[in-house]
């Protein structure tokens, strides 16, 4: 008769484990959210030792109904968790002999906790992956969507936060479009990598038995079975690689909240929200505050923290499996929570951002942001260097801005004192919505890129 209340491993030691020991080295707080991975992986384990008669059909059988049995019971909320079975694989067994009694000591027959904790980690985080690019493709859809209402608006470009050159408000978003894509790209080359199944690793050597590893590799999803039972049980890259992944997302998402917020401050007050994405003062009744955007700027915190844990917990461990590798999981399960949430988070905000029209092309117009075309246009149109056309279109912004005055509202006999050899033709060099439109250069902001990169996103997503 097994004593169920008793750790598998306690008939070779003489005392059972401290309380501190138990509460410290407990897992099950966190890794019951494996449940439906551990329970799919053991039902994969318990067919291949049917399949390979190493263990009796009947007695499989058994196992296999008992595990859906539990899987019911957790689904239903009527499943009790207990810490003195450590983690959710001892939890489900311990389980399973209650249902189905002594046939349930035949299911880890080939399999150890190592091989069957990375297996269902694996299966976790390739689903939390999935999760995460169906998030990064709504995002990139919804950007599109408010790029392609603004192909002609136009708005100051800056570097330094200060006014450069002119640009479509299109061409701003959809330069966090590229980055979300590259996001989209480092979660699915992490899936690549994480396409083999740990199911057979045993403890760090293998087994004796004659198992099945690429049958339990396809049926669990995995394109093969890993190569070698060592590195099996000890890597843990794939899920240093998903917080890397979310680390460098989280960061592409904290810059757009963070241009936001300046775009939306009452300096620049170049866009607007709808009061879905703003909160009130407590105490001042005419705030609104861009608190949504200031959140999804604050958490990337938490996705660079979680990676920088998980480097430390792996850095000075040798080879093969050992106890601090409990600690990934919470790791990497709040590392997606966060993530998610401020991919969420965003959508809404990119729904409800309104660009502010004229403000933006009042301020492109401010700032001298069309120096550069005049200097372009010197070389273009009259032959010369650059660096002569630099020093031409340095002094007459330092002219305009003497007579305080934008170099649209310059006469031509005023330009002519610069440069003499000009014509009515150089007043359309002023005009920002001209500029943006002279950047035609494969990349650039010219509404007639615009549109066309607009036709190739739609296809990608």
């Amino acid at each position: 008769m097994v004593n169920k209340n008793k750790t598998v491993w306690s008939n070779r030691f003489k005392n059972s484990t401290s309380k501190s020991f138990q509460r410290i080295g407990a897992s099950i707080n966190v890794d019951k959210r494996l449940y439906s991975q551990d329970i799919f992986a053991s039902k994969i384990h318990t067919q291949m030792l049917i399949k390979n008669k190493i263990i009796p059909s009947k007695d499989g059988k058994k196992i296999l109904r008992g595990l859906d049995k539990i899987k019911r019971l957790i689904d239903g909320g009527k499943f009790v968790f207990k810490e003195k079975f450590e983690d959710i694989h001892l939890n489900i067994e311990k389980k399973l002999f209650e249902i189905i009694g002594a046939s349930a000591g035949y299911m880890h027959t080939a399999r150890s906790r190592n091989d069957q904790v990375v297996t269902d980690f694996k299966l976790w985080v390739k689903e939390s992956s999935f999760s995460i690019i169906k998030e990064l493709n709504i995002l990139m859809r919804n950007i599109i969507v408010k790029a392609d209402k603004n192909v002609s608006t136009v708005m100051p470009g800056f570097t330094h936060l200060k006014n450069a050159q002119p640009i479509s408000f299109a061409h701003y978003l959809l330069a966090y479009y590229e980055m979300f894509k590259r996001d989209k790209i480092r979660f699915n080359q992490n899936l690549d990598l994480i396409d083999e199944s740990p199911l057979g690793a045993a403890a760090l050597s293998g087994t004796s038995y004659n198992i099945d590893r690429n049958f339990t590799a396809k049926k669990l999803g995995f394109k093969k079975p890993t190569n070698n039972s060592i590195d099996t049980v000890s890597d843990r890259d794939f899920a240093i690689d998903f917080l890397y992944a979310s680390a460098v997302c989280a960061m592409h998402l904290s810059r757009l909240a963070e241009d936001f917020i300046i775009l939306n401050s009452d300096a620049y007050q170049l866009i607007g929200f709808s009061d879905k994405m703003l909160t009130g003062s407590s105490i001042m009744p005419q705030k609104k505050n861009p608190d949504p955007a200031e959140l999804i700027r604050g958490r990337t915190g938490i996705n660079y923290g979680k990676l920088s844990s998980i480097l430390t917990i792996m850095k000075g461990l040798p080879i093969s499996y050992f106890k601090d590798l409990q600690d990934d999981k919470a790791l990497v399960f709040d590392g997606y929570d966060t993530l998610k949430d401020t991919l969420i988070m965003s959508n809404e905000l990119i729904r409800n951002v309104k660009p502010n029209k004229t403000r933006m092309l009042q301020m492109a117009n401010q700032g001298y942001t069309t120096a550069t075309d005049f200097a372009d246009y010197l070389v273009k149109e009259k032959k010369v260097s650059f660096r002569d056309a630099y020093k031409i279109s340095s002094k007459l912004v330092n002219y305009a801005e003497k007579k305080k005055v934008t170099l649209n509202q310059l006469t031509l006999k005023e330009l002519q004192k610069f440069f003499k050899d000009l014509n009515h033709n150089v007043l359309k060099v002023f005009d920002v919505k001209n500029s943006m439109n002279m950047k035609n250069s494969f990349g650039g902001t010219s509404e007639k890129n615009i549109k066309n990169m607009i036709k190739k996103y739609r296809k990608e997503i």
